[in-house]
């Protein structure tokens, strides 16, 4: 019982905040970069989707407080988003073979 008191009266230093601030503003930077150099097809869409998911990691851990709650909290929370997240990859990847099969019945078909 000690140890959920404990664990609800303990506020965090404002330090790792300023931190992950701080790093949110790198990675923001780096995603500005992206665009700078003009990097093109697969290397622009992967660095850009890499920082984004880093900083809304980051986000989600530490300003929702996800690092400090309960493994269980933790896993209602980031379990359906992966589940989310796969389902639209597929649906992404049906829509590909749909346009591909139109193409080739309506284009070349004909």
């Amino acid at each position: 019982m000690d140890e959920i008191k404990k664990e609800n009266n303990e506020t965090h230093k404002i330090g790792i905040y300023l931190w992950i601030w701080g790093l949110l503003f790198v990675l923001s930077f780096f995603s500005y970069m992206v665009d700078w150099y003009q990097f093109q097809g697969m290397l622009r869409w992967s660095l850009i989707l890499f920082f984004m998911f880093l900083k809304a990691g980051l986000i989600m851990a530490f300003f929702m407080h996800l690092f400090w709650e309960r493994y269980t909290l933790v896993n209602v929370l980031l379990w359906p988003m992966t589940a989310i997240a796969c389902f639209v990859i597929l649906m992404v990847a049906e829509a590909e073979y749909t346009v591909f099969t139109r193409f080739v019945f309506f284009v070349l078909g004909s």
